[in-house]
């Protein structure tokens, strides 16, 4: 179909469906505007760091990165504040040097507060409690062609889907983002994750990265957002996070709460991997009640996983958020609990970066920390359900 009339199609059904509104934004997230609060001179905490100054110089250059290669008066809001691309970018550069030059929390502090002003996440309560979870980048042996016990593909971009921004048409609508397929001369929906799984619902000239031999397996890197292959020769490939099917998120977690499979208390990454391991007939349903599905893109080998930025993320000091509320990825100061790499839990805090963001990170009282590569950060990022506050630095 000419490119033409699919947009045409796409702002017919934008308009049908959504209206020229956004009313049914979850009432849980504020407007941008009223997700942060200015902290009052004398009530700043002492901004503790408990991690190393070189991964924190590391995580401070992509962030710089991004900014500088937006157009400098292009203004971005954080909560009541607004500053330009500009500002954001050398206010990162100036507290990244601040922080490497400062050993002294309480020094440290002081120098800050002259040259930034602090804004606090309201959290999910209106009172600053925000929820911490965890993700990481898995590490999955597989093959290169479907041979037993390598049979579950991971997908790359199916060629038939269209994603288009409805703003780019003049149309206010949320989500402002579609994603679907043409079938009959008509923009459908994208197909959901049971139908692609079990379904046979994409064309099979639809590319493979590689094969894997756990569904679950598969699951959780479509969670994570990217992942590396292994294969049998020895070789890798960086498969990051390249479109999803338009479907909303939902939590299989919940699902096994409310379904009373799991206690709420020790629902984990873990504990819905056990569930399943031993409740092989509840599969489908479980991993269906997720109707949102990912496709992945090859990356160059080396580096990190890449955030919702473009740029890399950096183990402990980046953070995945609500993009529509803190829209841009500078410097934040956060304090929770965390799990302790030997068992039980430790405080946290620490400077990161809002780098990321997921289909579960949603409203003012969300974080999600990544912990790096492997089983061992899997571990720690699946234990990861602890309460904080969230913190942001714009400059004065």
């Amino acid at each position: 179909m000419p490119k033409t009339r699919r947009n045409l199609l796409v702002l017919a059904l934008g308009v049908a469906l959504f209206g020229p509104g956004c009313a049914h934004r979850p009432p849980q997230r504020p407007a941008p505007e009223e997700a942060l609060e200015l902290v009052p001179d004398g009530r700043w905490p002492r901004l503790v760091d408990d991690l190393d100054i070189e991964s924190l110089v590391a995580a401070c250059t992509p962030s710089v990165a991004y900014l500088e290669e937006l157009p400098k008066q292009r203004v971005l809001a954080f909560g009541p504040i607004r500053r330009t691309a500009g500002e954001l970018a050398r206010g990162v550069r100036r507290a990244c040097a601040i922080l490497e030059s400062t050993a002294d929390a309480d020094a440290r502090t002081a120098r800050l507060h002259d040259e930034f002003l602090l804004l606090r996440s309201v959290g999910r309560d209106g009172r600053g409690e925000v929820l911490f979870t965890g993700y990481y980048e898995p590490i999955l042996e597989a093959s290169r062609r479907p041979v037993e016990p390598f049979v579950v593909p991971v997908y790359g971009v199916p060629d038939d889907l269209i994603a288009v921004d409805l703003a780019d048409f003049g149309v206010e609508a949320c989500p402002r983002r579609l994603v679907g397929r043409v079938e009959d001369r008509r923009l459908m929906p994208y197909p959901e994750r049971d139908a692609i799984e079990y379904g046979a619902a994409l064309s099979p000239d639809t590319e493979v990265l590689g094969w894997v031999a756990d569904p679950v397996d598969l699951f959780f890197l479509h969670v994570q957002g990217s992942g590396t292959l292994v294969f049998p020769d020895g070789s890798r490939l960086r498969a990051g996070f390249a479109a999803t099917n338009g479907r909303p998120y939902r939590s299989i977690g919940r699902l096994l709460i409310d379904d009373g499979l799991v206690a709420s208390d020790a629902m984990s990454m873990q504990a819905i991997r056990t569930y399943l391991a031993e409740h092989p007939d509840d599969l489908r349903r479980v991993l269906g009640f997720n109707p949102s599905f990912v496709f992945f893109r090859p990356l160059a080998a080396g580096g990190g996983p890449l955030g919702c930025y473009g740029q890399p993320v950096t183990a402990g000091r980046s953070i995945a958020t609500d993009r529509d509320l803190f829209p841009a990825p500078i410097l934040a100061w956060v304090r929770a609990t965390a799990p302790a790499a030997g068992g039980g839990d430790q405080r946290l805090s620490r400077f990161v970066l809002n780098q990321d963001t997921g289909g579960s990170i949603r409203g003012p009282g969300r974080v999600d920390l990544f912990f790096g590569q492997g089983d061992s950060a899997g571990d720690l990022a699946g234990r990861t359900k602890h309460t904080g506050e969230l913190y942001f630095l714009v400059p004065r």
